[in-house]
């Protein structure tokens, strides 16, 4: 029966977009568990490296501004993965450069941060510091980069509906958890004392 069921997949081309999709989606889910694992693996060497110290020269405001525009990217992000599943390409173009933006100016206030610092990568919270910062910057850059792609591509209307939106679906996943874990990280780093 199930042999059946599988070539029916197969003579029907929308249900075989939507198995395509589901196996996507289940790949997509199990990359992030594995990332979500290393991101971890640096939280917890943090606490490892210098306990609960943070440097007294970081710069809170910057902590804060960056992280705002994180956070604010998703919903712009979320909005435009909504303008897509309901047709709306312009709104959904829109939304996607609108995360852009801010994500590039997340990873500009990273790179400020890093220029301006005051304690040294040698010193145990500059390495746990620099080494979360600089591993959350580059899945930063690296969803940028796939935004771009997808704005890039959606503006032929590629993104059209139906199982054709997934790759705007799963960026923005990405995206949501890049913004995840910063929530777990802009505390590690900058609140506790």
């Amino acid at each position: 029966m199930a042999v059946a069921t599988h070539d029916n997949a197969h003579a029907d081309p929308t249900a075989h977009a939507w198995e395509r999709v589901r196996i996507n989606r289940l790949g997509l889910w199990l990359f992030l568990f594995s990332d979500a694992g290393l991101f971890a693996l640096f939280a917890a060497s943090r606490f490892y490296l210098s306990g609960t110290a943070r440097d007294p020269h970081l710069n809170q405001a910057l902590g804060l501004a960056i992280t705002s525009l994180l956070l604010l990217s998703s919903l712009t992000a979320y909005r435009a993965e909504t303008a897509f599943v309901h047709g709306n390409t312009a709104r959904g173009r829109a939304m996607l450069l609108a995360t852009i933006v801010m994500g590039l100016m997340f990873a500009g206030g990273v790179a400020f941060e890093w220029a301006t610092a005051e304690f040294p990568v040698a010193e145990l919270y500059g390495t746990a510091f620099y080494s979360m910062t600089g591993m959350h910057a580059f899945h930063v850059i690296t969803g940028i980069l796939f935004l771009a792609v997808v704005w890039a591509r959606s503006g032929d209307g590629h993104f059209s509906g139906g199982p054709k939106v997934w790759p705007i679906t799963a960026t923005v996943m990405y995206w949501h958890f890049v913004d995840v874990v910063w929530v777990f990280f802009y505390p590690t780093l900058y609140l506790l004392k």
